[in-house]
């Protein structure tokens, strides 16, 4: 809800200065002088002024309130005396101030599941337990356990079998993949199994980073919730950065139309008027009911 509001804020605050800047021209328009020309179209008068003195540029329409917005959106808004400064300057605050809170969260789950692995789930492996990215975390939601890297030790490399495991799921796509029949092994010196057992290198957990939450339903299911807080709160940091980024945009174009606007409006004295002839369809009304 509060994310909405800040976006009406940022699309009302836009909304009028084509408005409020064509009202201003119209303003600027001297009186009527006899050398003045005029020329009427479908009830459309466009107004020229020649010879006649023209107001002076606004000094504050300059290029510098179009770089203020795009640093500080509300800061060229405010420079060139327009009243939107204030809702930019709002939904910037209520951004960041979202961003930092969402990043702030987004660290303490991180923190959480990364440490609830380390003493629950990888403790009875290694002694030496170094952070895995991303994605060696989201791959423990899917599977409670690693399995073993190498089954025999000394020698080849024998693959863990158990397909339930992470590991033995590696293998399992890796003898699918490039072997002829996955439950016929080929000769270790052919090239089918060695591209089985690069793919498997390339994907398996070592005994470093072996896992296992066989013993611990409780602390995996917290640590399944601390992953979806995690990246939710990541997602909604990356929402807080797309309005900031889009205030800064809407807040830069805002300025450079008002900017354009006062600049034309002071060195051309032009004016656009819409009228309708009302007084033309009654008469040609009457006519018909004769």
């Amino acid at each position: 809800m509060a994310r909405a509001l800040a976006w009406w804020l940022v699309v009302a605050s836009v909304a009028s200065p084509l408005h409020a800047q064509q009202r201003s021209a119209v303003a600027a328009v001297p009186p009527r002088h006899s050398d003045r020309c005029s020329q009427n179209t479908m009830g459309f008068r466009a107004f020229c002024e020649g010879g006649a003195s023209m107001p002076a540029v606004d000094a504050g329409a300059t290029a510098w309130s179009i770089a203020a917005s795009a640093i500080l959106p509300g800061s060229g808004q405010a420079i060139l005396g327009a009243n939107r400064a204030l809702p930019y300057l709002a939904v910037e605050a209520f951004a960041w101030t979202s961003y930092v809170m969402h990043s702030v969260e987004y660290r303490r789950d991180r923190d959480g599941y990364r440490g609830l692995a380390s003493r629950v789930a990888r403790a009875a492996f290694s002694t030496v337990r170094p952070h895995g990215n991303f994605e060696y975390y989201e791959r423990m939601t899917h599977y409670p356990e690693a399995g073993r890297y190498d089954l025999v030790t000394g020698g080849g490399i024998e693959p863990e079998t158990d397909s339930t495991t992470y590991n033995g799921a590696m293998w399992l796509l890796a003898r699918r993949t490039y072997w002829a029949d996955p439950s016929i092994p080929p000769d270790t010196s052919s090239g089918e199994w060695k591209r089985a057992v690069a793919f498997y290198r390339a994907r398996a957990y070592d005994q470093l980073y072996r896992w296992s939450w066989t013993n611990a339903p409780l602390e995996y299911s917290a640590f399944i919730d601390l992953i979806r807080e995690s990246n939710d709160a990541n997602r909604r940091a990356l929402q807080d950065l797309g309005l900031i980024i889009a205030n800064h945009v809407l807040s830069t174009v805002d300025a450079y139309i008002t900017v354009r606007l006062r600049r034309q409006a002071d060195a051309q004295g032009f004016a656009l008027e819409g009228s309708i002839p009302l007084a033309r369809f009654a008469s040609k009304g009457k006519s018909t009911t004769r």
